[in-house]
């Protein structure tokens, strides 16, 4: 197989670059690519190398460079080495120009600025470490999200995700034979949204991680059981349906197709609830 690359160049940490080439290379089917990755591009010095190593590894480069004279360079560079060089957001940012009548300020790395949107950020991803896995219940109604489900149904990985969308969220397991705390009950803020999986699937998920805590199989226990995850889904989405909670399957979303979901649902829940504080 022949062994290909590509460069990706950024004059900030490279984060924006990063997620628009895999969600481009997803939808060809070839090898992957080597990736060079080039983050803080921001001087003459700093592009040479980024060329020296274009010229050494030729492959496709995408960049998102904002300095007009280092763009130069980069594209003169692919030029003359034969490569296609692809700014992957003058797309976006030429339409919003257009359509607001405004100059781009040219500023690398303003997305990372230390502004309000950033401290939100940070404190909700402090709360949201600090009330996982059903800890501190009696601050759930300081929550903006409280995600419920039963073990292994990706609660906290997607309690993390919507974190660092600036979103405090809480989550707390559903466990047979354990009551729910009474705060849940009484909330009056937060939305309250569950998560379910196809119980095979749970099934295998927490078999998988028995044996990566305990290095043994034991199928056993009523945890790893069809009957028994069977009869608890059941049961939580029972819960949920009573409560007018609604309910995802998580089965086959991704932790960002889950968070999307969820962002839906907070979206409407909070405009529901700025109508009827409106109204009083």
């Amino acid at each position: 197989m022949v062994k290909t690359h590509l460069h990706l160049v950024s004059d900030s940490t490279g984060e924006t670059i990063n997620s628009v080439t895999r969600a481009c290379m997803v939808q060809f089917d070839v090898a992957e690519p080597v990736e060079h990755v080039w983050s803080l591009v921001r001087t003459k010095t700093q592009m040479e190398k980024v060329l020296m190593g274009v010229r050494e590894n030729p492959g496709p480069v995408l960049f998102t460079m904002v300095n007009r004279e280092l763009r130069d360079i980069l594209i003169r560079g692919c030029r003359q080495y034969g490569v296609p060089s692809i700014p992957v957001l003058d797309p976006v940012i030429h339409a919003l120009a257009n359509y607001y009548n405004l100059e781009m300020s040219g500023k690398p790395g303003l997305q990372h600025a230390l502004d309000t949107e950033y401290f939100n950020r940070i404190e909700a991803m402090n709360f949201t470490l600090n009330h996982d896995d059903g800890q501190l219940p009696q601050n759930l109604n300081s929550a903006d999200i409280v995600i419920i489900g039963v073990s292994r149904t990706s609660k906290t990985p997607t309690s993390v995700y919507l974190a660092n969308r600036g979103l405090k969220t809480a989550n707390v397991p559903i466990v047979p034979g354990c009551p729910l705390p009474e705060e849940l009950f009484n909330l009056d803020s937060p939305l309250v949204i569950g998560l379910t999986k196809d119980p095979q699937s749970l099934v295998l998920i927490r078999k998988s991680r028995l044996r990566l805590m305990t290095h043994e199989h034991d199928d056993e226990t009523d945890y790893v059981d069809l009957e028994t995850v069977t009869e608890e889904v059941k049961m939580a989405r029972k819960l949920c349906n009573e409560n007018r909670w609604p309910i995802i399957d998580v089965t086959r979303r991704s932790i960002e197709e889950t968070a999307a979901t969820i962002i839906k649902h907070y979206n409407r829940h909070f405009e529901e609830r700025q109508a009827r504080e409106f109204s009083s």
